[in-house]
């Protein structure tokens, strides 16, 4: 009776965590969106201030560059807090707040990431200091923070199996947990996807990417999925070639804090003054691109997705860090955009073909990768997603592309 006790508790606890999760998820988007309408919509219809986006990326820079002197390079990458998390079963918590400001402050200013890396280290805190204040499961630590990641990544990309598959699924092999801890996890993510989409109803707030209407293509037109393939592929090389780049410059220029932040803003200004759609995450843009695709033409989608993949890493190595999956899925469907133009062929076909390829070849993890598009793209695009996954995994990244970062 008092394991039965203790289990039911636990399964309580889980489930307001996921709770809890998901309603800080709510509440930095939300504030994120309305500073981000504040700053981007509100000030310029108010004022016409000339290069007023030179200006606030530049500002933005050098208040990033501040707050990064005063409490520390974060957010971490995602990879670098689920490594953590991995190794050792917890993640510090004592600067949880500095985290959220590291955070915010990237996207408010518009830079070229999303917001999955400062939320995932700001939870996996938040989970760690949970399991460290119940004493009566002490022993759980390590689950608990394991549960707390798994529900913010399937609530951040409104994708449950996602948040469930991605943490667990290794290069080499995919082990799943027991099935007491799969009902664990699952009660964590649903309970935490469930209480965002209540206040996104509550409240009438829409986020996240809309999903891609595909009507069909003749069935010999599937064998363009290998040249898209190859053509996803190919963009996770320059990816890895700029991320080599600006990683380099950065280790060179490491103590350089506010100076590298201040140039990353200014980059970043100066490519959004010309080209806007490189600036955010992109996750509200790849509907824009897909209706006016024909207007904006071949030759300026590809231009975008390749400055978009270079800005990227600009922004992450200059210190205005965030994640990388928001803006590659949206080079992925700018370069497919591109691609239909010049064959032909059905844009939203090529779309999830070449971002699937782009992605799961930075991501190498097939079944997280198709799980991912499936926010984007609709199901019955699963076969030739899983296709391109899969290719992009085995097909090894040159070596000369990599780089060792060292601690």
């Amino acid at each position: 009776m008092k394991n039965l006790k203790n289990n039911v508790l636990f399964l309580f606890y889980t489930v307001l965590l996921g709770a809890i999760v998901g309603a800080i998820i709510w509440v930095f988007l939300k504030v994120m969106n309305l500073g981000i309408e504040f700053l981007w919509d509100w000030v310029p219809s108010q004022i016409n201030f000339p290069l007023y986006t030179l200006c606030v990326c530049t500002v933005g820079g050098l208040l990033v560059g501040l707050w990064k002197k005063k409490f520390g390079d974060y957010p971490e990458e995602l990879g670098v807090v689920l490594g953590k998390v991995k190794k050792t079963g917890r993640y510090p918590y004592h600067n949880v707040f500095s985290i959220l400001g590291a955070a915010l402050l990237p996207l408010l200013f518009g830079a070229s990431v999303g917001p999955e890396a400062g939320l995932t280290g700001v939870i996996a805190g938040l989970c760690t200091w949970v399991g460290d204040k119940l004493k009566r499961y002490k022993k759980e630590v390590e689950e608990l923070t394991q549960i707390g990641m798994s529900a913010t990544l399937g609530t951040i990309f409104r994708s449950p199996m996602f948040g469930f598959i991605e943490p667990i699924e290794s290069e080499k092999d995919a082990t799943l947990p027991k099935t007491s801890k799969i009902v664990l996890y699952f009660t964590a993510i649903l309970s935490s996807f469930g209480v965002f989409i209540l206040l996104n109803k509550l409240t009438k707030s829409k986020t996240g990417f809309d999903s891609l209407l595909f009507k069909g293509i003749p069935l010999e037109q599937y064998l363009f999925a290998v040249l898209l393939t190859v053509v996803g592929i190919a963009a996770g090389y320059i990816y890895f070639a700029f991320k080599k780049l600006t990683l380099s410059l950065r280790l060179k220029f490491n103590r350089f804090t506010i100076s590298r932040a201040v140039a990353g803003g200014l980059l970043l200004g100066l490519s959004g003054t010309f080209l806007p759609l490189t600036m955010f995450s992109g996750e509200h843009q790849i509907t824009q691109v897909c209706d006016t695709a024909a207007k904006i033409g071949a030759v300026w989608l590809l231009a975008i997705a390749v400055i978009k993949l270079l800005l990227t890493n600009i922004c992450i190595d200059s210190g205005l860090k965030g994640g990388h999956f928001f803006p590659i899925i949206f080079c992925g469907v700018s370069i497919g955009c591109a691609v239909s133009l010049i064959l032909g062929i059905d844009l939203v076909f090529c779309a999830a073909v070449v971002t699937t390829a782009l992605v799961g070849h930075t991501l190498k993890k097939p079944f997280a990768t198709v799980l991912l598009m499936m926010i984007v793209f609709p199901p019955t695009l699963i076969p030739v997603m899983l296709f391109a996954a899969a290719a992009a995994k085995f097909v090894p990244t040159p070596k000369f592309l990599l780089i060792k970062e060292k601690e």
